[in-house]
């Protein structure tokens, strides 16, 4: 109704401003505290939720108690709720609105909603106009009407939302999240707060799925563990490894690792009355014997200390410098989690011999800085140059070094570089290059620093 005339039949409402998107995350948290019942979860927006119960009913005492629990228990944390069961999800929605509480068993979804009003449908307004203007006013009404007639007068679009409505079509509901590969949860008769608890029953849940793993010569790469808090929060935690595990001891350490590092305790409130562990990406793991081998043993180690180091500090904070396929220098190498380096099969090249001295530094800055240089002959290396304020006086000058740019990568031309190890009058030694023979404009070349050698 208009505001106006709402607040005429009740002078002292509090009026609030829509907030769509906190609108929107709070449907988010209850959806997450939904899947304490069933993984499959989908949202209906703008303020209901679709769950897929098939074969997670009876799992929590029947159709009946299950659904008389999800009201009860949204209702404790504050929420104005209903709520039906069907067997089609647009029946479904249909009940929930206009006759809370009903279960229709299925291939009884027609005689359901039949009595209920054409609003039911979810119609757009000028649809439901039309059909309370020709004396239809239920659905029963329409349904009983031609099919024909309907598809001409209000589009084949309309029919199947009414099929699905009366249980005749089916239309799927769209999951939140993937279905993980693998997952085991335990059940609390009484919450519980204890963090030694926690970490136990993580370990057997790990336990359960290491056994389902193994049956399928399967480990997992990715796990997340859900806590299911009694006043309705939802805290999850996940942990990746380097390669697939089922190793209930290194699954166990990680999240250990990740309940330390947390910023924000684990609150356990009034208790976690549920408990899930899923394995989210699960891969082909042999099985092997325990070799001898020193070194091997020494990269198992070496892969569980990167394991240990991503679940305390990120994944995308311990890095592992890997070859890239490119002769530019500052490209050369490229910086990846470590966990997944080990993908990279490219090797790296040797750029000197045993004996040589080192070609390139080590690092290189992070942009080129520009330096004044001058040269004795325009294509030679330069007899000094300024960087920083300071005058370097070059003492000894090798090169050049000539690296064209990646024309094909570029959208416009870039210019060859020429670089030259130079040492000046102190002993200190640089990495410099000449952007191009000319520049344009001043028809001098440009110079850059790159880096410096130890």
């Amino acid at each position: 109704m208009p505001l106006a005339n709402a607040r005429a039949m009740l002078p002292a409402l509090d009026v609030a401003s829509a907030d769509e998107t906190a609108d929107r995350g709070l449907l988010e948290s209850i959806a997450d505290w939904c899947e304490h019942f069933t993984p499959l979860v989908a949202l209906d927006p703008p303020h209901g939720l679709l769950l897929d119960i098939t074969g997670a009913a009876h799992l929590f005492g029947g159709e009946e108690t299950l659904l008389a629990r999800i009201c009860v228990s949204l209702s404790k944390q504050g929420f104005a709720v209903q709520g039906a069961i069907a067997g089609s999800m647009v029946a479904a929605h249909a009940l929930a609105r206009y006759r809370n509480g009903a279960i229709i068993a299925p291939g009884e979804e027609a005689g359901a909603v039949a009595p209920l009003p054409v609003e039911a449908l979810d119609l757009d307004a000028a649809m439901t106009h039309a059909f309370r203007h020709a004396g239809l006013k239920t659905i029963g009404q329409v349904a009983a009407r031609k099919r024909s007639e309907l598809t001409a007068r209000f589009g084949a679009a309309m029919v199947f939302a009414l099929d699905q409505t009366l249980g005749h079509a089916e239309k799927p509901i769209s999951p939140r999240a993937a279905l993980p590969d693998y997952s085991a949860e335990r059940i609390f008769a009484e919450p519980v707060t204890a963090e030694e608890v926690i970490l136990e029953t993580l370990r057997t849940l790990a336990a359960s799925l290491g056994g389902l793993l193994a049956e399928r010569g399967e480990g997992a790469r990715r796990m997340e563990a859900i806590f299911f808090r009694a006043d309705g929060v939802v805290r999850r935690l996940a942990v990746e490894t380097g390669g697939p595990t089922r190793d209930v001891a290194i699954i166990a350490r990680l999240f250990r690792e990740r309940l330390d590092a947390l910023v924000d305790p684990l609150d356990p409130g009034f208790g976690f009355d549920l408990i899930r562990l899923c394995a989210d990406r699960a891969e082909r793991c042999e099985a092997g014997t325990s070799p001898f081998d020193a070194r091997a043993n020494e990269e198992k180690e070496i892969a569980f200390l990167v394991d240990r180091l991503a679940a305390r500090f990120g994944a995308q904070r311990i890095l592992s410098f890997r070859p890239n396929d490119t002769h530019i220098p500052e490209a050369a190498s490229v910086a990846l989690p470590a966990q997944s380096a080990e993908n990279c099969t490219l090797p790296w090249k040797a750029i000197r011999g045993r004996d040589e001295a080192p070609r390139r530094p080590l690092r290189l800055f992070a942009r080129p800085e520009p330096i004044d240089a001058v040269a004795e002959v325009p294509d030679g290396p330069p007899l000094r140059f300024r960087w920083r304020r300071a005058l370097h006086e070059v003492a000894f000058a090798e090169g050049p070094e000539r690296i064209a740019m990646e024309w094909w990568r570029q959208e416009t031309p870039q210019p060859t570089r020429d670089y030259y190890r130079v040492e000046d009058s102190k002993g200190r030694r640089f990495w410099l290059y000449r952007d191009g023979l000319y520049h344009r404009e001043t028809d001098s070349p440009l110079w850059f620093l790159h880096g410096l050698f130890a």
